[in-house]
């Protein structure tokens, strides 16, 4: 047999290549959804006070009560609302203003209100109010993605997963690549964990996958100013990070998406091993054909610079390092396990186990079972900190997944992130210039005094971080 690289070699390369991890970035406020965009050609066929006896009253008290509610006097501002919704819902025939005020205000007395049964009653006013939004201006946003977002934002557990993804995806089918562009991060979120849970096809998944991507594609291209680009920048922090954890299941996205998205990785090196390796592996796990052009180059590029003959016995692990080159991810993680098993070397053993480790991490897209392995790995090594920094990096590759991407719920993270790596360098001194690297990196991505002072922690407290990390650490802040 004719082995491509001996072991050590291959491996070092494995355990130096690992994905780009995400930078959490500095929080801004999270997209909200914008004000219909009404069509001013003609007014709303609902009530307004063009034609009211008493208008100047009206038009004053609705003066009144949006400069208290600018003030954030609602109980001011929701008198003088009631007043004019009595009789001119639509304002001036060419605005959602009241209604939207209206929304607004029920939001606001549904976070201050601690009654069950008024809670649920607030709710169903702001969705009345957006059904007569629908009515008042079908011209306008779409409601029905309107109401998912406060379900999915403001009123959680008021509405099921299901009810809310249905919600968007009506929105979605109805206006194409038009629709909003607050659902995006929603309803990503939604689409993966509905997929992961088999509660939808991988062919729907796919479908709206695409148009997601083809969305936000569409918004930042045609966005003209920063003001109008930053939510769609915002979405773009965290909708292709989500989507790309789908590269994991095996035909989920063709062979075109993986050379659009990779094959500049070796145009930019290719000469260099690591490079051709790991963009070959990923189009042969597309399906790639070995008639495409981008996989003859490939192999020829590796022929040329890669290849080390070495004559030696076919073995698990030589099998395994072939699936491994070729793409077949899960065969090879399956021969790395049975490779572990006939190994008596606990030094062997972590090697190996630290290459399962990083196959779940860069190719599967399985992030606990990455960790998982790692720290199998520790078990066969003690005092080795490579697996540590592995799972420091999970852990700040996990925005997107654990939060919108930006924020407080994205940059949390960061906070065990850094446990690790400060914990791989105290025991092992070999790693202390990669620690030290990462940390610095990611200092300045934690989250704020203001975000700990909003949410009523205090620096140094002890913090439970979720989603799948589920480890306690110390809180910290930005200096």
């Amino acid at each position: 047999m004719m082995l491509k690289n001996t072991f050590p070699v291959l491996l070092l390369a494995i355990l130096s290549c690992s994905p780009k991890t995400q930078l959490p970035a500095p929080p801004p406020a999270a997209p909200q959804p914008a004000s219909p965009a009404v069509d001013l050609s003609n007014l709303s066929p609902c009530p307004n006070w063009l034609s009211l006896p008493n208008q100047d009253d009206i038009t004053n008290e609705y003066i009144i009560y949006r400069d208290a509610l600018k003030a954030g006097n609602y109980s001011r501002a929701f008198e003088g609302w009631k007043t004019v919704y009595a009789v001119a819902p639509a304002a001036d025939g060419k605005r959602s203003t009241v209604l939207d005020d209206g929304i607004r205000i029920y939001t606001h007395l549904f976070n201050q209100e601690k009654d069950e049964t008024k809670r649920k009653e607030y709710v169903q006013k702001v969705l009345d109010l957006y059904d007569q939004i629908g009515t008042c201006y079908p011209t306008g946003a779409n409601v029905d993605a309107q109401k998912a977002f406060q379900y999915y934002y403001s009123f959680p557990g008021y509405a099921t997963d299901e009810q809310i993804f249905t919600l968007f995806k009506k929105a979605l089918d109805q206006d194409g690549l038009k629709a909003d562009y607050f659902i995006l991060n929603p309803f990503t979120a939604l689409l993966i964990q509905r997929f992961v849970d088999n509660k939808i096809t991988l062919e729907e998944t796919q479908k709206y996958a695409g148009l997601v991507r083809s969305i936000l594609q569409e918004g930042l291209k045609n966005c003209k100013t920063p003001a109008a680009c930053e939510p769609w920048n915002i979405i773009n922090e965290y909708v292709p990070a989500r989507l790309e954890d789908l590269e994991g299941v095996e035909g989920f996205y063709d062979c075109t998406y993986y050379k659009n998205k990779y094959f500049r990785d070796f145009q930019a090196a290719p000469t260099d091993c690591e490079a051709i390796n790991t963009v070959y592996g990923r189009l042969r796990w597309a399906k790639c054909p070995d008639t495409d052009e981008a996989v003859l180059a490939l192999r020829a590029a590796r022929d040329q610079n890669c290849r080390v003959v070495v004559e030696v016995k076919e073995t698990t692990l030589s099998k395994a390092i072939d699936a491994l080159n070729e793409g077949n991810y899960r065969q090879s993680v399956e021969l790395l396990k049975q490779a572990i098993e006939v190994t008596e070397d606990p030094k062997r053993k972590a090697e190996l186990a630290m290459t399962i480790s990083k196959v779940y991490y860069g190719n599967l897209r399985n992030f606990p079972e990455s960790r998982r392995w790692a720290l199998q790995a520790a078990e066969y090594r003690p005092n080795w900190g490579e697996p540590y920094l592995t799972i420091g990096k999970l852990y700040a590759s996990s925005g997107p997944l654990c939060g919108p991407g930006r924020g407080y719920d994205s940059q949390q993270v960061v906070w065990p992130a850094i446990d690790k790596w400060n914990y791989a360098k105290s025991i092992d001194p070999t790693t202390a210039a990669e620690a030290n690297k990462l940390i610095n990196q990611y200092l300045q991505y934690m989250p704020t005094r203001e975000d700990l002072h909003m949410r009523s922690i205090s620096e140094g407290e002890n913090i439970r971080i979720g989603c799948w990390i589920n480890e306690t650490t110390k809180t910290r802040t930005i200096k």
